[in-house]
């Protein structure tokens, strides 16, 4: 019998761990812990999240690690901060990802996700293969330590993906797809993504949007179901590749209103996903 994916939610990181007690509290039993600062990826820390993992019964799905150093959410400064492609941070942010890989280690959590970056396009571009080196130094130093290392989608086109994949060649690579990102940066479908690099997909942001009105600025996110991700045809199609990880439920607010939505997004899951 095929796995069921699980439901969670994105789990912001505390220093006690206690962060997944919320996630307890939405009656859900994974969930993906995410932190920017990698000041707080400390073996202290990481023993600590275990622990309350243990205490809670959620299991820690992955760990979203980010990096010092500006980011910019944009299509204006986005390709010159983010992730390993700024020549300018990239030795820092490597050794920073790698601080991710020793605690996810350290916490019991099989994989460390991030977005590397507008990852090159062009493959004659002088940039292409440092780029892939360093994924190649940060993917290789996961590997080391029996953890995986899963891009999150959103700032390159699948085949551009894909192809850094198979460049990189090792076998603990993975991606963590976001089929709202795709859509944000207007990068693709996700649906038909799925053609291109379904069988390397580890996880899922369950998280939906709009695509951008505008050459300069991202889309914006809505409540799953409400967007251009097309949940009713994705979700088969995603189980159709063979899909066996977790559907993490990702809403970028705040407040009273994010509580809602999440708890509303598990029950419409739910109706999409086969019964046990």
């Amino acid at each position: 019998m095929k796995k069921i994916p699980e439901i969670g939610v994105m789990s912001h990181l505390k220093a006690d761990g206690s962060n997944l007690d919320a996630v307890a509290a939405f009656g859900l039993t994974c969930a993906q812990v995410v932190y920017w600062d990698p000041a707080l990826a400390t073996p202290e820390v990481a023993r600590a999240l275990k622990k309350r993992s243990a205490d809670t019964g959620v299991r820690l799905t992955a760990i979203w690690g980010g990096y010092t150093g500006p980011a910019e959410w944009n299509f204006r400064r986005g390709p010159v901060t983010l992730g390993l492609v700024p020549v300018t941070y990239r030795q820092m942010r490597i050794e920073q990802l790698q601080r991710w890989a020793d605690f996810a280690a350290e916490a019991g959590a099989p994989a460390v996700i991030t977005h590397c970056g507008f990852l090159p396009e062009n493959m004659t571009d002088p940039e292409f293969e440092p780029v892939a080196t360093a994924i190649s130094d940060v993917a290789g130093y996961c590997k080391k330590l029996g953890v995986g290392f899963w891009f999150e989608t959103g700032q390159e086109t699948p085949v551009t993906l894909l192809r850094f994949i198979e460049e990189v060649g090792l076998d603990n690579l993975g991606i963590n797809l976001d089929p709202a990102n795709l859509i944000l940066y207007g990068k693709g479908n996700p649906i038909d993504a799925l053609h291109v690099f379904g069988k390397w997909v580890r996880s899922i942001h369950a998280k939906d949007g709009v695509p951008p009105t505008n050459g300069f600025e991202l889309g914006h996110e809505v409540k799953v179901g409400t967007g251009f991700v097309r949940y009713p045809e994705f979700i088969p199609a995603l189980l159709g590749c063979g899909f066996t990880g977790d559907l993490t439920i990702e809403r970028e607010i705040s407040g009273d209103q994010q509580i809602k939505d999440i708890r509303e997004t598990i029950d419409y899951l739910k109706t999409l996903l086969p019964r046990a």
